[in-house]
């Protein structure tokens, strides 16, 4: 019994390390999108029961990082302005390693709006995101393998590639960032040479 358990354990370890967000991920097809600045608001999230103490602040410096590498790098000819609101979140503490592992998450709205109509395309869309389950917080939670600031790093990059992929969904299927003059349209994902 005990080693059918370990061999569960050892591919859950194994099949959740191999789906973590990384910061240099391939871009999505976005269109003729650029932002032309980004938001973020953090005043007022709510730090939900039994997390890890932090203060709302500590999320901005991470979130906008996250979202200067990954939205900064498209060059269309669209200018799109981009706002992260946090409205709450739990950084997990330790819990049973293998059979109670809490995990991390958090809420965000986001907005997208197109500068040259004046609309916006998503107003306060609500957005729910759990950290990446690694090989080590699989068995022993992320409040024992991470320290508040890599949880923190984590959800943040984890919000911005959520968004991301929303926008690409959207561009998909309800035209976001169509070139508005066809002529002048190229493409927008510009990764950078590193």
């Amino acid at each position: 019994m005990f080693r059918i358990f370990a061999f569960l354990a050892a591919m859950l370890v194994l099949l959740t390390a191999c789906g973590e967000t990384t910061l240099n991920e391939a871009p999505e097809d976005l269109g003729d999108f650029n932002m032309r600045v980004s938001f973020v608001y953090t005043d007022k999230a709510l730090q939900w029961p039994l997390s890890r103490a932090a203060e709302p602040s500590e999320w901005n410096a991470p979130i906008e990082r996250a979202m200067e590498a990954r939205l900064g790098r498209y060059n269309g000819t669209g200018k799109y302005d981009v706002a992260v609101t946090l409205e709450g979140f739990l950084l997990a503490t330790g819990g049973i390693p293998v059979l109670v592992n809490p995990k991390s998450a958090a809420v965000v709205n986001v907005f997208v709006y197109d500068v040259k109509t004046k609309t916006y395309l998503a107003k306060e869309h609500q957005m729910k995101i759990f950290e990446d389950t690694t090989g080590e917080s699989a068995i022993i939670g992320s409040g024992y393998s991470r320290t508040k600031e890599e949880q923190i790093d984590g959800l943040s990059l984890r919000i911005i590639d959520a968004l991301e992929e929303y926008m690409a969904e959207q561009h998909a299927e309800h035209g976001w960032f169509a070139p508005k003059d066809p002529a002048t349209a190229q493409s927008s994902a510009a990764p950078e040479e590193s």
